[in-house]
């Protein structure tokens, strides 16, 4: 089982307790260490801005001094917090091929974590590939030949790149990839001319500055009415929705962009996280919004009624009493909650009897192994696989 898995079993118990038990954790007490360590993308990215935004809230209202610490891929954020050397990630999508233990969890060092998350921020933003305007490249297919950013474990950022292109109908093969060490160093490579796409958030100060750059900045659009291309998309990042953009680098309500969405930041705990520190932050998240809200763009999008109770990652059980005292959970947002718990279950079993069997050492054959152990787990079980390599 994976490093802070708990069993699904667990954590239904849990969540059925918390439920029926509302003197667990008292709706007008939030409790929270002096002390608390964060992890996001590279500073000025709108999901460490945000971080340090929602901090800022927590040390004025609640004494808790919070240190937002930037690390340039998934790997780096959730090692901390695997570690226990820090609490919550402002995370992208990697929580949830972190969860799903693929691309780069897909090693004997990692495989599936028992991740689940707090609060998540959708907004006026959206998630997209920014493209160099001297390129000439107006829509995805004229990314052929072109140069798109990689960062070396972050299959959020690649993978996202990966889909972006696949609307154009072009793969990896079409495009020259081009690996950089961080998010930040990615976008200083397209100011500098080293590489001519990278994927981010409309509203990092990244693309700002490539915008503000002698090269100019493009988004292009992922039109809704194209079913092709979004199929295609889909099948690389099924968790992409279409989406109209009124706000970024470029971008404004007077002239929008059709693009895609996900929530983001996604504030990510391990399911050992204590139930009370996990409900005093969403708590205050909750309760203290106003406070916040102005404190970086995007941060608006953490507001209560903007929150994804759906989604593909579950959300921690003591997240979810605090939501629900708001007014905000339902039948049927607790019957997906659970299905999702039942997932990771599912995925740390299948992990640990994988292990059991003695893998090879080899990286690329231990990979294989897992991820057909991995298929077979899910399929038994009646869930979707995904990612059928």
């Amino acid at each position: 089982m994976p490093p802070h898995a708990k069993p699904t079993i667990l954590a239904i118990a849990l969540a059925a307790i918390v439920s029926a038990a509302p003197t667990a954790l008292r709706a007008d007490d939030i409790k929270l260490p002096s002390t608390l360590t964060f992890t996001a993308y590279d500073t000025g990215s709108s999901g460490f801005n945000i971080a340090v935004a929602v901090g800022k809230m927590l040390k004025d209202l609640h004494k808790a001094e919070v240190r937002v610490l930037p690390a340039g891929n998934d790997v780096a954020r959730l090692a901390p917090l695997r570690a226990n050397r820090a609490q919550i990630s402002a995370m992208g999508i990697g929580i949830y091929y972190a969860q799903e233990g693929v691309l780069e969890f897909a090693v004997k060092e990692w495989g599936p974590q028992a991740l689940q998350t707090l609060m998540s921020a959708i907004d006026c933003n959206g998630l997209a590939l920014g493209v160099a305007k001297d390129t000439g490249v107006k829509e995805m297919k004229d990314l052929k030949g072109k140069r798109v950013g990689f960062v070396v474990g972050s299959p959020a950022l690649n993978q996202n790149a990966l889909a972006m292109i696949a609307f154009g109908g072009l793969t990896k093969s079409d495009v020259k990839i081009v690996e950089f060490a961080s998010y930040g160093a990615m976008w200083k490579g397209v100011v500098n001319n080293d590489v001519d796409a990278a994927f981010a958030s409309t509203i990092s100060a990244q693309n700002k500055e490539v915008e503000t750059s002698p090269r100019g900045l493009v988004w292009p659009p992922l039109p809704r009415n194209d079913a092709a291309g979004w199929e295609r998309l889909k099948k690389v990042a099924p968790y992409f929705t279409p989406y109209t953009a009124t706000c970024g680098s470029g971008i404004s309500a007077s002239a929008p962009i059709e693009m895609g969405t996900y929530p983001y930041p996604i504030f990510t705990a391990y399911a050992s996280q204590p139930d009370e520190l996990v409900y005093g932050i969403t708590k205050a998240m909750i309760k203290d919004y106003e406070a916040y809200k102005d404190g970086a763009p995007g941060a608006t999008g953490l507001a209560l009624d903007k929150q994804t109770l759906q989604w593909v990652v579950p959300i921690h059980p003591a997240a979810v009493k605090a939501i629900r005292e708001a007014g905000k959970w339902t039948d049927a947002d607790e019957k997906h909650n659970q299905g999702l718990l039942r997932r990771q279950q599912v995925l740390a079993d299948a992990w640990a009897a994988y292990l059991k069997t003695n893998p090879p050492d080899d990286a690329a054959q231990f990979r294989a192994g897992w991820m057909k152990a991995r298929g077979d787990a899910l399929a038994t079980a009646g869930l979707p696989v995904g990612f059928g390599e």
